[in-house]
């Protein structure tokens, strides 16, 4: 492909004015912005009719796969054992991954889940497991497949060489307005998870305040359109549209939500946690050829099985199972200006309040708290009486206090009404 075959000024006007790209000149646009020879304003301008004008699915379903064939794609058809893989969209409290990626193992799936950090007030699966003394996140290719096959399950950060177009494309992005593109959103996801190479593979789309989308219309577009994606691949995909109006669990931050996946693989957490992980698996079960009861899944959270292949994971990637975990050196209790029945959280100021306690990270480079976060006291529903502890605030700094507090306060609603109606923690399943 020679960079004289199209000119991005014509691939610009053409999207601006509504055409349909075809495939040769979507192959030629990524291939060229990957290799420097469009410019970031031209592809600004791209990213920016297409969020005006939108992609239909076989135009996204090019741009996809030409974003994975600018990188190295992995292969575990080697391993004795079927792969299924998660993908969330982030949220608030989300740590599902770790109670569920051990807990998928149990039933003989293996499961590779390259992970990110975190930025702004949503963690990253990496930050909460780097708590745990002697983790690493960074893991050859070899040691990928090596865990799989002796463990079945690995949670590591993704290789530099997985489409490598999307790290360009989401930086750009990110600082031209264009991050709502949902074409652009379902292509960034899943060019690196069918570029991953797993056979089956759970979406786990977030819409309400803590979430990326915050009402159902967009989060049930985005959900369908990487649906397709996916079984345009070849890749057996599902989605679940769960609610994130509330934090997930009673912790949010590093070291706080580690130390709550761990009770849930002892049988215990908080019931939200629990259920959502059980029917994830039960998703990624089914993906994989390996439908299994949800009692059978629900009960290898409580007998012990899921906890060794978590003790096992964390083994394989040096971390110490029995370090203890961090904890920040100061703590302030919001309580409750008044009795009654909390009748909302709001995820978003929940997860920012976290954010500025520093659990999370305004900057790529910026370091993380392990300790930092929030413990929740109540969930909404929940009766409630005056001066009772609402949620405990945890971090290194006290200078970050006064900050997140005033977020915090501002996150929760105190009735008099016994509240009815809230939302369900899965919302609907999208095929």
């Amino acid at each position: 492909m020679t960079a004289q075959q199209f000119d991005a000024v014509d691939i610009i006007r053409a999207k601006r004015d509504g055409r349909e790209l075809t495939q040769a000149e979507i192959d030629w646009v990524i291939n060229a912005y990957t290799h420097d020879y469009v410019a970031d304003y031209q592809m600004a301008a791209l990213n920016m009719a297409i969020l005006l004008n939108g992609m239909n699915r076989t135009e996204i379903s090019h741009w996809t796969a030409a974003m994975i064939a600018s990188g190295e794609r992995m292969n575990f058809d080697a391993l004795s054992r079927p792969t299924a893989d998660k993908h969330s969209t982030g949220g608030v409290g989300d740590k599902i991954t770790l109670p569920l990626a051990p807990l998928v193992a149990v039933f003989d799936v293996a499961v590779p889940q390259l992970s990110g950090r975190g930025l702004g007030h949503t963690g990253g699966t990496l930050d909460k497991l780097e708590a745990i003394a002697g983790w690493r996140a960074a893991l050859s290719n070899e040691e990928i497949m090596d865990q799989l096959e002796n463990v079945a399950a690995v949670i590591c950060q993704a290789g530099s060489g997985l489409a490598p177009a999307d790290r360009k494309l989401y930086a750009l992005r990110d600082v031209t307005g264009t991050v709502e593109a949902i074409p652009l959103i379902a292509s960034s996801i899943m060019s690196k998870k069918i570029a991953e190479g797993t056979s089956a593979l759970v979406l786990d789309v977030k819409v309400g305040s803590g979430a990326f989308m915050k009402n159902e219309e967009n989060a049930r577009q985005l959900a369908q359109t990487m649906v397709d994606l996916g079984k345009d691949a070849g890749v057996n995909t599902v989605a679940l549209l769960t609610d994130m109006s509330t934090p997930l669990g009673l912790t949010v931050g590093n070291a706080l939500e580690v130390r709550e996946s761990i009770e849930v693989l002892q049988g215990g957490g908080p019931q939200d946690v629990v259920d959502l992980t059980v029917a994830l698996a039960h998703e990624m079960l089914v993906g994989a050829g390996r439908a299994t009861d949800i009692d059978d899944i629900r009960a290898a959270l409580s007998d012990g099985r899921a906890m060794d292949k978590w003790r096992a994971m964390i083994a394989a990637q040096g971390g110490d199972n029995d370090a203890p975990l961090p904890v920040a050196k100061e703590q302030h209790v919001i309580t409750a200006p008044r009795s009654g029945y909390l009748s909302s959280l709001d995820a978003m100021a929940v997860g920012v309040s976290s954010w500025r306690l520093g659990a999370g990270r305004a900057r790529k480079e910026d370091q993380v708290q392990a300790g930092a976060g929030i413990e929740l006291h109540a969930k909404p529903g929940d009766k409630i009486t005056e001066g009772q502890p609402l949620m405990t605030l945890h971090t290194d700094t006290p200078e970050r206090f006064e900050r997140a507090i005033a977020i915090a306060q501002e996150g929760f609603d105190i009735s008099d009404d016994v509240v009815t109606g809230l939302p369900d923690l899965v919302i609907d399943r999208i095929v």
